[in-house]
């Protein structure tokens, strides 16, 4: 249906204009009933996209600084593809201390997440262990070589805790910071998986220790690379994946 779509919102919406950033999905502020929104069109399901707004009312009424699905005149969350959210407003993260509050603010969506079902679909990194697909990732597209690398790093994760994670919090243009808040916006990534992967930071920002920071940081390079292939991206994270 497209941008026709909006029109569940009402009679006083319009787009505005394009917003960078988006990849996977078109994204466009838009004006609903005289405040600023943003809105998200792309192909996921309706199950994938329930997981996700859903996420983001219990992560709002949890404290977190998250946009928040606006509902369409019936009331549902999303229409087509479409979801409408409200707009967070706010710099990334530009000094050490920036991405320390970062590191809080991800450990928090973490706390708040555990036990959590995993989006459909998806797949976890230890997942990938035994299966070969998941949403963006199909592990028989890269070469043999390269898979076995990328198992190695994810098998040291396996047997860990698991949660939500954001899935792109080192982009600094999916991060919302004012003087008293830290805003995660862009939830397209997030999945259940271990909550480490989160936490490869610039600067190492959340402090991880000496193996735990080596394993994490070879799992994200690994995660990056299968989730990109074949991109020149992908090549310069798997590059970073210590061969057998």
């Amino acid at each position: 249906m497209g941008w026709e779509a909006l029109d569940r919102w009402g009679d006083d919406v319009t787009r505005l204009e394009p917003l960078t950033g988006g990849v996977a999905n078109d994204v466009w502020s838009v004006r609903l009933g005289g405040r600023l929104a943003v809105g998200r069109l792309g192909s996921r399901s309706d199950a994938d996209l329930a997981w996700e707004t859903e996420l983001l009312q219990h992560l709002d009424r949890s404290g977190l600084t998250v946009p928040v699905p606006i509902p369409a005149t019936d009331g549902r969350l999303f229409a087509d593809g479409l979801v409408v959210m409200t707009y967070l407003d706010g710099g990334p993260p530009e000094t050490d201390a920036d991405w320390r509050r970062v590191a809080g603010t991800l450990r928090e969506l973490h706390r708040l997440t555990r036990g959590r079902p995993q989006r459909p679909g998806w797949r976890s990194s230890t997942d990938l262990l035994h299966a070969g697909t998941g949403t963006k990732v199909d592990l028989g597209e890269m070469p043999a070589e390269a898979v076995a690398r990328c198992r190695a790093a994810w098998a040291r994760l396996a047997g860990r805790e698991t949660c939500v994670v954001h899935g792109n919090p080192t982009n600094p243009g999916n991060i919302r910071m004012t003087a008293d808040r830290v805003a995660l916006i862009d939830w397209d990534e997030s999945h259940v998986d271990v909550p480490d992967l989160d936490l490869v930071l610039p600067g190492n920002a959340a402090d991880l220790a000496g193996a735990t920071h080596d394993i994490a940081a070879q799992a994200s390079a690994a995660w990056e690379a299968a989730v990109c292939w074949d991109d020149a991206y992908a090549v310069r994270r798997l590059a970073e994946v210590r061969p057998l």
